[in-house]
Parts: structure tokens; C-alpha cells; sequence
């Protein structure tokens, strides 16, 4: 793999941990500005609506613009967030600093994967996107664990100083590796658009949104099912989490190496695997070890999808593919945020902490639908190429 893919990966490790550490710090940063938990809870949902609406629309701002170029400037938009928050006087400015670091993420990871893409040949693509986002996984491993504590010791401020030499490290790594050729700029915003009157490109973001939606179903819940439910303390939960981010990093491994083989067998082989672990979820989580097993399959299953959903609407989007792939970055989170309201409303009916097992399972079943849908109309497609010629 060229070295340029790292460059990309460490700036996926920083955007990573920034997303997914305020968790961790939500009890500091309430106490330091006097708000309720629930109101620091809002800096994660402020952060979601920025990924959903800065992918589709810096990724078109900078549809003309050269690729590396649109990447650099992502990367000094995400430092300035982190910036601002490591500043912010009070709890508004740093909701505001969440919401501009949040603003590049869809982006990056969106015209991120065309680099990736573009670096290897088209037999390496899906394995090269899943390298890019390792460093999203790896920060669920290392960077969220170890910015927790850094900001729990030393006060929240210095995770998100941290965080801005991340992203300065990744700034130069781009700067530095990523070469000149993939500087060519896009293909404009009407090409761009045009690629959505393909009901392909569409099917491909469904199977993301549906597939992802059922990870979040459970992950969200995963705190509660564990200790109510698994019977595990508090503070086993870190290494649980820490177990399902190994699962994250292998599973997108295997993922992209899977995809570049074939595509489509693996999505179908995926997503059916993640509705049967979620299924399994509901009756091992009444166990201790049972439990800590399947989570451990249930993160390699769930990122085990990402980079073949990714390799998909790109190809779909064939000529034009970096809004699109923007927008599957959007759907990612759209699916994070449904699933996430579908288990809680599963559990709010009294139907138990283990319920968004089976929301999950359902979701990523509706994925793996539409999956086959698309795949057929792929065979009736070549079926009418080969009569007409």
C-alpha cells in the first residue's frame, strides 16, 4: 500500500477520536460550564448533524477544486474546530467548534476514499479505503480510551488540544506524501449531481444507512445491556468497549480485502452475518462471556461492512464519485442516528435492554434486501448488454 494511505489513515485516527471521545468527557465538560448531562449529550448530536450536512456540501463547494488541495483544506477546518474547543469560554462556542471540526469529517472521508482509490489499482481499491479508515478504528481502540483519560486527568481542554496536533501531524502527512497527481480536480458539481439519477447510487446509500443503522441500534445501548443485563460492572465496560474496537479493526481488514475480491458476495455475506450475530446478541447478552465474545464479532461484523458499502457507491457513481461517496459518509450517520431512536424506542416500550438487538438485526436483514435487489438488477443489466450486442 502506497505510503500516502497513512497519511490519510492518521488523519482518520485524529477526526476519529474527536468524534467519539466527547463520550467519554461528557460528565467534565457538564460540570465545567454548570449544564445537565442530556445538554452535553447535545455536543455528540451537534457533531452528527455536521457530518450530515458538510459531506454533501463542502465535498460540492469543492467540486472544482484539486483533490489534495480540498483534503488540506478539510484537514486546517477540522484543526480550527478542535482549536475552538479547546479554547471555548463557554458551553455555545464549543458546541460551535464541535459543529465546524464535524463540518470536514463527511467530506474528508468522502473524497478520502477517491484518493485512496486513486493511489492503488482497481483490484486494490476497497482494501486501500479500508486502510484509510483504520485510523477511524484504531481511534475507537486507542485514541478514544486514551483521550478519555487525558482529559479526565488533566481536564477535558487537553484531549481537544491533543486532538489539534493530530490533525496538524495529519495536515503535513498530506502535504508531505500525498502525490501530485491526485491534485487533478474534480469533474464539476453537474457532473457530480448527475450520477443521482442512477437508482443504483441510490441502492447503495440505503444498504449503508439500513446496514449501518443496525450497528448503532445496539452500540448505542451497549452500556446498559452490558451491566443490566450481563451482569458486568461499570468499569469493565472500557475493555468491552476496547474488545469491540478490535473487532472494528479486523472486521474492516477483512472487509476490504473480501470486497476487492467480490464485491457484492461480500456485501451479501456481511450483512447477513451482522443480523444473525445481532440476532445471536439478544440471548448471549444474558451471559458474561457469552456476551464479551459476540461483541467482539458484532464490531468486526459491523465495520466489516464499511469499506465494501463505500467501494460500491463509488463504483455506481462511476465517473463522478466523489459527492456520492460524500453522501454515503451522510448516510452512515443518518443510519447511526435511526437506529440509535429505534432501539431507544424499543427500550422506552419496555421491551428490555437487549430489544435494539433485534431493531439491529432487522435493519442490517433490510440492508442485506436491498443488497439483493441491487445485485439483480446488476445480472438483468449485463443480461441486456449481452442481448443487444
Amino acid at each position: 500500500m502506497p505510503v500516502a494511505l497513512f497519511a490519510l489513515a492518521l488523519s482518520a485516527f485524529g477526526i476519529g477520536t474527536t468524534e467519539f471521545v466527547i463520550m467519554g468527557l461528557l460528565p467534565e465538560v457538564a460540570g465545567d460550564f454548570g449544564v445537565s448531562i442530556p445538554t452535553a449529550g447535545l455536543l455528540i448530536s451537534g457533531y452528527a448533524l455536521g457530518v450530515v450536512v458538510g459531506a454533501p456540501v463542502l465535498t460540492a463547494l469543492g467540486s472544482r477544486v484539486p483533490r489534495k488541495t480540498v483534503l488540506v483544506g478539510l484537514m486546517v477546518l477540522f484543526i480550527a474546530g478542535n482549536l475552538v474547543s479547546a479554547l471555548a469560554p463557554g458551553y455555545g462556542l464549543l458546541m460551535t467548534g464541535r459543529i465546524v471540526a464535524a463540518l470536514s469529517h463527511g467530506a474528508f472521508f468522502g473524497v478520502g476514499s477517491v484518493v485512496a482509490a486513486s493511489l492503488v489499482a482497481p483490484s486494490k481499491q476497497a482494501s486501500a479505503i479500508a486502510m484509510m479508515f483504520t485510523g477511524l478504528t484504531v481511534a475507537n481502540v486507542l485514541g478514544v480510551p486514551a483521550g478519555t483519560a487525558l482529559g479526565q486527568h488533566f481536564g477535558w481542554r487537553s484531549t481537544f488540544w491533543v486532538v489539534s496536533a493530530l490533525g496538524v501531524l495529519g495536515l503535513l502527512g498530506i502535504l508531505a506524501l500525498v502525490p501530485r497527481r491526485t491534485a487533478t480536480p474534480g469533474n464539476g458539481l453537474r457532473s457530480e449531481l448527475a450520477v443521482f439519477r442512477r437508482p443504483q447510487v441510490w441502492l447503495a446509500l440505503a444498504m449503508t444507512a439500513l446496514g449501518f443503522g443496525g450497528v448503532f441500534a445496539s452500540f448505542t445501548y451497549i452500556a446498559p445491556m452490558m451491566t443490566e443485563v450481563a451482569g458486568f460492572s461499570p468499569g469493565a465496560v472500557t475493555w468491552l468497549l476496547v474488545l469491540f474496537g478490535v473487532g472494528l479493526v479486523v472486521g474492516n481488514l477483512l472487509g476490504g480485502r473480501a470486497a476487492d475480491r467480490a464485491l457484492m458476495p461480500s456485501l451479501y455475506t456481511i450483512l447477513a452475518a451482522l443480523a444473525v450475530v445481532l440476532a445471536v446478541f439478544v440471548f448471549t447478552a444474558h451471559a458474561q462471556l457469552p456476551a464479551a465474545v459476540t461483541i467482539a464479532l458484532f464490531g468486526a461484523a459491523g465495520f466489516a461492512t464499511v469499506p465494501p458499502l463505500q467501494a460500491r457507491v463509488m463504483a455506481k457513481a462511476e465517473g463522478a464519485p466523489a459527492l456520492a461517496s460524500a453522501a454515503n459518509i451522510a448516510a452512515f450517520n443518518l443510519g447511526n442516528a435511526g437506529g440509535a431512536w429505534l432501539g431507544g424506542l424499543a427500550i422506552d416500550s419496555g421491551l428490555g435492554y437487549t430489544a435494539p438487538n433485534w431493531i439491529g438485526a432487522l435493519l442490517a436483514a433490510g440492508g442485506l434486501l436491498v443488497a439483493v435487489v441491487s445485485g439483480l438488477l446488476d445480472r438483468s443489466r449485463r443480461r441486456a448488454d449481452v442481448l443487444v450486442h
